[in-house]
């Protein structure tokens, strides 16, 4: 069709990724533990748990810096818990697999995305199709103000935004303790897109790139 955008269409059937790292660096300082992968049905509003792994390494070979991260002082999950996982390539593989032609999105898209997936090794450039932020969205709805010069509203971190845009109800589950575990934010993240939906506050389409933006 011409002059055909995918800002014209959207699938009702969205991924929504969120990772857990071992940094704010991005690759290749820091590295992916945590993956989860959700799929969300925006007409139905069901939000279907997809995919979750930890993602192993030889933690031995880690500097103090990996071995120290937030992620390992301040959740669940442990450095055992990375050396006994299934490997990088294995999840690498299954992720790509379940994102390959999808419409995708996360709480976050500069940081999971541009820092880690769309960087070597996992090189997820141009497999799918990446919708609007949600975070990007949220910060318009929640409108929480800036400390920073020039820019009028902050980016609301994920409970804040869940807290507020959801007004006290609690799809996901966490009873008020976001658990920093990949799969459980991006499904926090996942009703967050569905409300704005709803309310007319978000447009997957708005802002996407296509595949063939990625090459």
């Amino acid at each position: 069709m011409a002059g055909f955008t995918l800002d014209d269409y959207y699938s009702d059937e969205i991924l929504v990724l969120d990772t857990e790292t071992t940094g704010l660096k991005g690759a290749p300082d820091d590295v992916v533990v945590d993956i989860g992968i959700t799929k969300v049905s925006l007409s139905k509003g069901t939000v279907k748990e997809l995919y979750s792994s930890i993602v192993g390494y030889d933690v031995d070979e880690w500097n103090d810096y990996r071995r120290n991260a937030w992620i390992f002082e301040n959740t669940d999950l442990t450095l055992d818990m990375v050396a006994e996982a299934p490997p990088l390539v294995h999840v690498m593989d299954s992720v790509r697999r379940i994102l390959k032609g999808k419409w995708v999105t996360s709480y976050n898209v500069a940081y999971d995305f541009d820092k880690f997936l769309y960087r070597e090794p996992w090189s997820l450039k141009g497999t799918f199709y990446q919708c609007k932020d949600i975070m990007i969205a949220a910060t318009e709805v929640c409108k929480f103000p800036s400390e920073y010069y020039g820019r009028q509203y902050r980016y609301p971190k994920l409970d804040a935004a869940y807290a507020k845009i959801l007004d006290g109800r609690d799809p996901a589950g966490i009873a008020g303790d976001q658990k920093h575990r990949a799969l459980s934010d991006a499904v926090m993240a996942s009703y967050i897109m569905i409300e704005m939906w709803r309310n007319g506050e978000y447009n997957p389409g708005t802002g996407c790139r296509s595949r063939s933006d990625h090459r």
